[in-house]
């Protein structure tokens, strides 16, 4: 929700799962954010900022949590190269 001026009022905001797209509630206490470092193609140097990766504990007890997060950012790679071949 948001007030006359536009800023988010909400006391909880839930996060989703970046592979399942299932929203992670508050008592999923098996859940974990990722931050994976951004790269720079050329250089192979870490730029400073990060992607962010939610996984669900539902995700992480079927033991599919490495899969998941390798797939998500060979995904994320592959759209970063074709961003970057274009310009």
């Amino acid at each position: 929700m948001q007030n006359d001026q536009g800023d988010n009022v909400d006391l909880y905001v839930p996060r989703k799962c970046s592979w399942t797209r299932r929203i992670i509630t508050a008592k999923d206490h098996s859940s974990v954010q990722i931050n994976v470092a951004n790269v720079d193609p050329v250089t192979g140097i870490a730029t400073g900022e990060s992607t962010p990766y939610a996984m669900t504990g539902y995700i992480r007890n079927k033991a599919e949590g490495d899969m998941a997060l390798t797939a998500l950012v060979t995904a994320n790679d592959a759209q970063t190269l074709a961003a970057a071949s274009e310009e």
